[in-house]
């Protein structure tokens, strides 16, 4: 009768069994990291759409700006004695400087670093780590 200590020493499957049960595991995490991937990268996308939809905004804002400062305010300037190609240049570089700050603001948000799948990077060192030690 062997001893209690020798049971489960040695695991009963043969070499062909662990191969086949190594590679359903590792296609199992593939398969699982993809899934991740996807995941992380549909939520990437979705900023992506909000910073656009950010600059769209922000494009359609600059084209009123532009109409009603330049009658509005170049307008006003001429009330104030400026020539009025003067009073259209100041108002045009007021805009010009709104449009830019929002325009920076909605690149600032499509950084690549920003798109970058932080947790999926992540997860896959976790797994390459937590495999080399099942190796040694």
């Amino acid at each position: 009768m062997p001893s209690d200590l020798n049971r489960g020493a040695a695991d009963p499957r043969s070499v062909p069994d662990l191969l086949g049960d190594l590679v359903q595991q590792s296609s199992s995490l593939v398969r699982q990291e993809v899934a991740l991937a996807r995941a992380e990268m549909s939520e990437k996308v979705s900023q992506i759409g909000t910073a656009a939809a950010s600059i769209g905004v922000a494009g359609a804002l600059l084209l009123a700006a532009l109409v009603v400062l330049l009658q509005a305010i170049a307008a006003l300037l001429v009330t104030f004695g400026l020539q009025p190609w003067v009073a259209g240049l100041i108002v045009a570089v007021v805009v010009a400087v709104i449009g830019y700050v929002l325009l920076q603001g909605g690149l600032k948000k499509m950084k690549a670093a920003n798109l970058t799948p932080d947790r999926t990077v992540h997860q896959v060192s976790k797994d390459a780590a937590v495999a080399k030690e099942a190796v040694r």
